[in-house]
Formats: structure tokens, C-alpha cells, sequence
């Protein structure tokens, strides 16, 4: 594991963390920084990106980036030429919560964020990367993507897109032989501000999970499902037949 931890340290230099504001976007930039990454930080919000910035003037570089305006690839690029390019870009931008009353606006703007808005980045920096060399894409989805959740419809069906639109990517790479690979990271519930208000089961702590996200990533893992309760509880999740599973109460 070291031998691979050396390599990322010194082949990787450049990571940029979109949603890094606060949650988990925000552990791992820490990490990155900590073991001396040159890191690009973006958010709609700044005020806390500065702070890491202040503390950290020669290895931080921030933006201002709203994901769900059109925008963002331009913003995003002008980070990566501040940067002197990226190896690793790291998607932790999305919104979620419980919508039993199917909220026109909940729902619109989680599709807005995690579909749109990830596509318009995901979109972006695959196209950099095919340009210079390829690079490796790591992406916060959900393990909320396996099946479609009643609780948070567009949740889910965001989770799964996004699933498989980076699987569909890899083997695009793959078949082009343009060098870029994926990490999809899937948790559970994560104790952050997405969450906040709420009681979940098995909640987990940001700082803990995000080791586990920068390890998989190091270790060019393709799917990531933290924890291993929740491995076992997807394992299950994926044996309900579904004419089962659309009359299940999961409220």
C-alpha cells in the first residue's frame, strides 16, 4: 500500500475538488493537501475555500463555481490553466433530501444539480484530460443509486445516473485509449450538513469516510462502497426481486 501511496504522491501532484466547501469535499481536500497535493478548490460559497487558501497560499487555488450554471466549464477550465493542469478531479458537488410530497421545486433542483450539473463537469474535465494526457476522475455518488428509493426519488435516480455515466465514460476512455480512469465512490449516510435535521441509521463521520475515499482513489479502485455494512446492505438491496421492492414501506 505504501509503494502505491508513493507513486500517487509522485506521479499526481494536481487534484481539483469541486463542492469542497464543506462535507466530505472538504475532508479530502484537507487530506490531499496533507500529503502535498497542489489542489484547486471550488464552490459555490468561498468564504471557507479562503480559509483553506490562507493557511495554505502556495498550494491552494480557489474558484467560484455553481455547477448548475452554464458557466461552470469556463470557470472550471480557468482553474485547471491556474493550476498548470490536473491528474485527479474530484466531483463531490449534490444536493438530496426526503421528498414524501414529491416538492416540484426538491425534485427539480436535485436532477438540476446532480444530473446537469455533474454531466457539465464530468463533461468537461473528460475532455481536458483527453486533450492533455488523460487523468483520473474520482465522483461522490450514493449507494441510494442501487434502487430506486421512494423517500427520495430524484435522489436516487441521480445516484444511478450517475452510476452508470461514469461506467459508460470509463469504457469510452477505454475504447479511445485517451488514459482516463474513474473512481466511483458510494456511501451511505454521511453525518454532514446534506443530513442535517434528520435521524439515520449507520451514520458515519466525514473525516473517517474520507480516508476511505482517498485511499480507494490511490489504489485506482473503480467502485467504492464505504463501509462494509452498507456493502452488505446493498448486497441484499440487489437480491429483492423487484416486484417486491416496489411495494416494500420505506417510510
Amino acid at each position: 500500500m505504501f509503494s502505491i501511496f508513493l507513486y500517487f504522491c509522485i506521479q499526481m501532484k494536481r487534484a481539483i475538488i469541486v463542492g469542497a466547501s464543506s462535507g466530505m469535499g472538504l475532508e479530502v481536500a484537507k487530506l490531499l493537501l496533507a500529503d502535498g497535493w497542489k489542489i484547486g478548490i471550488a464552490a459555490r460559497r468561498v468564504d471557507m475555500l479562503n480559509s483553506v487558501k490562507a493557511e495554505n497560499e502556495e498550494m491552494v487555488e480557489v474558484a467560484q463555481i455553481d455547477v448548475t450554471q452554464s458557466d461552470a466549464p469556463e470557470r472550471l477550465l480557468d482553474l485547471i490553466e491556474r493550476m498548470g493542469g490536473v491528474d485527479l478531479y474530484f466531483h463531490a458537488s449534490g444536493i438530496g433530501k426526503q421528498n414524501l410530497e414529491l416538492d416540484a421545486e426538491v425534485e427539480l433542483n436535485t436532477v438540476e444539480t446532480n444530473a446537469m450539473g455533474f454531466t457539465r463537469m464530468v463533461d468537461a474535465v473528460f475532455r481536458y484530460m483527453a486533450d492533455n494526457g488523460g487523468g483520473r476522475i474520482a465522483v461522490i455518488s450514493s449507494i441510494a443509486g442501487t434502487k430506486g428509493l421512494g423517500p427520495a426519488p430524484s435522489y436516487s435516480a441521480t445516484k444511478a445516473f450517475q452510476n452508470i455515466y461514469i461506467e459508460a465514460l470509463e469504457q469510452l476512455s477505454n475504447s479511445r485509449k485517451l488514459g482516463i480512469s474513474f473512481t466511483d465512490i458510494r456511501p451511505g449516510f454521511v453525518d454532514t450538513a446534506l443530513l442535517s435535521g434528520g435521524n439515520y441509521p449507520m451514520l458515519m463521520r466525514p473525516e473517517r469516510v474520507a480516508r476511505s475515499i482517498v485511499k480507494a482513489t490511490y489504489a485506482h479502485r473503480h467502485v467504492k462502497i464505504i463501509d462494509f455494512r452498507y456493502r452488505i446492505l446493498v448486497f441484499f438491496w440487489r437480491l429483492i426481486p423487484r416486484f417486491i421492492w416496489r411495494r416494500l414501506r420505506l417510510v
